[in-house]
């Protein structure tokens, strides 16, 4: 079990390692520009996370239910998944497009970006926004591979994504001297070739495609069942999404630079996050596939070692954070003003990978046995304990309570999920 299981979870966790690239990258590329870049940069990456992240379902649900199939041995049902929700992601990034304009007026109020910065943020936006259809389609293909148990085609596809990027945006932002814009054209460029090497690598199972039926794709129990899974996970996505916007939002209401602080310290939650979700993808394919042929011995292997390899990582991040912590800081900024601010919170990041590794691992539990439904109250649970904390705290020092409450928030998540798998097992739903 522990081979089977690292065999899916290290090349995604490098695959997953090089995800935060984009925005790292591009962090950085505005951090040695200045903090008005910066500022703008995190309010429309926060955008992006929260719409883009809110559509993740398409990943996530694609990664239970053909995982499932796989198991079955239901090659029909995994074709017409991917055929699904490949439909879906297409025609939800058009409409993203369509209502662009709304987008953005919509975001610029929630998000409190001011005049200063208020210019920037657009030029990013109305390039950005454009890589909704590849982002959403990608996601699909994402969670296809790994249902089917291939966890290298994530990191060949996502390695090459962000090896474009870092090279496009450079040469934009510094070369061509097009600052925020080469940033997001950078991003751009990157996420459809990346796209189109993913159909490419499609045609090793061309053998499990059957020929493309719209009725057969368009059943309506089937269409009900992907909806009921990504409508919850769609919940949970939104919710957890929500919650970092409300960070970010919050921190704008204090100023340019406390908004590019969090900016800066979330960099480090979401490299744990996307390393740790290695574990999480492997755990959504194999649970799934040991549910989905009701392999329960195995199930419940699947699920300890898990959890096992979780804390291991989470370790290794405290180590890492404790020791290398401020040098990794100096790579995304060289203001020596925000270094100094930002320094004092430190302690608090060593302390996250300990404190949410297991809201990330049982997520990818939850998803694999699709059992989207207790997944999303847990999320929405933590989220009313975070907001309450925050309004409780907020007068004794108010961007130490935004942060605390929001790393309780992490914290909150996984000790609920434990919880619940601990009085209801796989009956969860």
């Amino acid at each position: 079990m522990n081979r089977k299981i690292l065999a899916l979870a290290i090349p995604s966790i490098i695959s997953n390692i090089s995800n935060p690239l984009v925005s790292s990258v591009d962090t950085a590329l505005m951090g040695h520009l200045n903090s008005t870049n910066l500022a703008a940069l995190g309010a429309m990456s926060m955008v992006f996370m929260f719409i883009y992240g809110t559509f993740n379902f398409l990943r996530s649900g694609t990664t239970g239910i053909s995982a499932q199939a796989y198991g079955a041995k239901n090659s029909e049902l995994i074709s017409n998944t991917m055929y699904r929700a490949m439909f879906v992601a297409f025609t939800l990034g058009l409409l993203l497009i369509l209502f662009k304009s709304y987008i953005f007026e919509t975001s610029v109020y929630l998000m409190n970006v001011e005049n200063s910065y208020l210019i920037q943020s657009k030029r990013y936006f109305d390039i950005r926004i454009y890589t909704a259809p590849a982002l959403f389609m990608g996601y699909v293909l994402m969670g296809w591979f790994f249902g089917v148990q291939n966890a290298i085609y994530p990191l060949v596809i996502t390695i090459i994504l962000n090896l474009l990027n870092i090279v496009l945006s450079y040469y934009l932002v510094f070369i061509q001297h097009m600052g925020i814009e080469g940033a997001a054209l950078g991003t751009l460029i990157a996420q459809y070739i990346a796209l189109l090497i993913g159909f490419l690598m499609l045609l090793k199972y061309r053998g499990y495609f059957k020929s493309f039926n719209l009725q057969q794709v368009l059943i309506k129990s089937q269409i009900l069942h992907l909806f009921r899974v990504n409508s919850d996970i769609f919940i949970r996505t939104l919710a957890l999404t929500f919650a970092f916007a409300f960070l970010y939002s919050q921190a704008a209401k204090e100023g340019e630079d406390k908004l590019a602080i969090m900016v800066l310290l979330l960099q480090f939650i979401i490299w744990f996050a996307y390393s740790l979700d290695g574990f999480a993808n492997a755990a959504e394919s194999l649970v799934g596939s040991y549910y989905g042929a009701k392999n329960w011995r195995k199930f419940e292997l699947s699920i300890k070692y898990s959890l096992v390899w979780s804390s291991v990582l989470s370790i290794i991040y405290t180590i890492f954070y404790y020791f290398l912590g401020e040098s990794i800081l100096k790579l995304f900024t060289n203001q020596v003003n925000l270094i100094e601010q930002t320094k004092n919170f430190m302690p608090y990041i060593v302390a996250v990978p300990l404190l949410s590794f297991l809201a990330f691992i049982w997520d990818g539990i939850y998803i694999g046995m699709t059992a989207t439904k207790a997944m999303r109250n847990t999320v929405l649970v933590s989220l009313a304990l975070y907001i309450a904390g925050f309004y409780l705290t907020k007068e004794y020092n108010f961007i130490y309570a935004l942060w605390i409450n929001f790393v309780l928030f992490l914290l909150y998540r996984g000790v609920v999920q434990s919880l619940l798998f601990y009085k209801y097992g796989r009956e969860l739903k």
